[in-house]
């Protein structure tokens, strides 16, 4: 379909990044992709993942096969096409210009509880910094094309996602659905094969979980990492959907 409508988020992990993609994914007019550079970051990066030989196996590797796979024709009767990405498996070798055709917005979460949820399921915590850097690069790309690029903080959809969902949805220039607050238990085809070792709160839920902010508890070795990243979360903070 030559008038599909195809967004992207970026994000950091631990972030309801995969509790958007099933609002979204929710929707009648939607279609989602999961992670689609997850395999070619880790193919370039040799980084050693939960199911590292599954996610090669089932998604391109080369970063030229994944941005052609994300302009594929829609399904009938659907016209938008979500992409979940995490914004580190992004290299800075590589172009932004086929944002140009894309609806981008960026997902944040105060980083020092990124990394204090990553660091339960993970050793290598750097990424949230990488996350927060790329996606800099991306908000700065559109804004450079004259494209707008909405900021969501996960805090705020959580307090309230019917307003902020509805928010978002007009600076993407979509409706919004009541679809996208609840959806059925369970995974999804279309999640990606690392889901058996991520999803498994997101699987058990049926919608947006209400914020539950406990006293952030991060190991002393940890706060430097959070600190690099503060600096564009509170950029980003700034510029947020409020």
């Amino acid at each position: 379909m030559t008038d599909a409508i195809r967004i992207s988020m970026w994000s950091g992990p631990r972030n309801i990044s995969t509790t958007m993609m099933r609002a979204f994914g929710n929707r009648a007019d939607t279609i989602v992709v999961d992670e689609p550079f997850y395999a070619c970051y880790l193919r370039a990066s040799g980084t050693d993942h939960p199911h590292r030989e599954e996610t090669l196996a089932a998604l391109p590797t080369d970063w030229r096969e994944a941005r052609a796979a994300l302009a594929a024709p829609l399904p009938p009767a659907r016209s938008i096409r979500f992409a979940k990405h995490i914004a580190y498996h992004y290299p800075d070798a590589e172009p932004l210009d086929w944002l140009g055709t894309e609806r981008s917005f960026i997902l944040i979460r105060d980083p020092g509880r990124m990394i204090a949820s990553f660091a339960k399921k993970f050793d290598d915590i750097a990424p949230i910094v990488d996350s927060y850097r790329v996606c800099r690069r991306v908000f700065d790309h559109c804004i450079d094309l004259g494209l707008p690029c909405p900021v969501v903080d996960a805090a705020d959809i959580l307090a309230d996602p019917r307003r902020l969902l509805a928010a978002l949805c007009a600076a993407l220039s979509i409706p919004y659905t009541e679809l996208m607050l609840s959806w059925p238990v369970g995974s999804r085809a279309s999640d990606g094969p690392w889901a058996p070792h991520w999803y498994d709160a997101v699987n058990a839920s049926t919608g947006f979980r209400k914020a539950q902010e406990t006293p952030l508890e991060l190991d002393a070795a940890l706060r430097p990492l959070a600190a690099l990243a503060e600096p564009d979360y509170r950029f980003f903070r700034e510029k947020r959907i409020r």
